[in-house]
């Protein structure tokens, strides 16, 4: 096939005076982003949307929680092996759609900074990467302010 479609979605907690990462950068906030490694929501998605569309299961199977190896562990070096599988794969990310659900605080001011981030690890023009933030409208566990959650669609095409 010349072209596989691939979803992925992530969600974390958000908890006071932790680090907030997300799509690659820090952002300033006073709450941030629990996990095992640094819960970058936007990548963990965009690797099982890129893993999914391939059928090479998904973030977890790769790069388990259970293993030491990986505890706080930059997210940006998993999608670099991500692309890595792909490529071994013989495809590569032709483009992507990212939402990020976040009550607080807006990123509209990173979506930039968070494109190039992820452009560059993944080795595409930054115009192949769509990032988009909505709020739920304080309803949910997004909208108290209690977790963070992304979506990614990709499609990847044939070398």
């Amino acid at each position: 096939m010349k072209f596989r479609i691939g979803h992925g979605y992530d969600v974390h907690r958000l908890e006071s005076k932790e680090k907030f990462t997300i799509g690659g950068i820090e952002i300033k906030h006073y709450k941030g982003v629990i996990g095992h490694s640094d819960a970058d929501v936007v990548i963990h998605a965009l690797c099982d949307a890129m893993l999914g569309a391939l059928s090479l299961d998904d973030i977890g199977s790769h790069f388990p929680d259970t293993d030491k190896k990986y505890k706080n562990i930059d997210s940006k070096f998993l999608l670099g092996k991500v692309v890595e599988l792909c490529n071994k794969k013989g495809y590569k990310l032709s483009n992507a759609d990212i939402t990020i659900l976040l009550q607080e605080p807006k990123i509209s001011k990173y979506k930039v900074k968070i494109t190039e981030v992820l452009s560059s690890i993944l080795n595409v023009d930054h115009s192949k990467i769509s990032v988009k933030a909505t709020t739920t409208e304080r309803l949910g566990f997004v909208g108290r302010e209690e977790g963070v959650a992304a979506h990614c669609v990709v499609i990847m095409e044939v070398l």
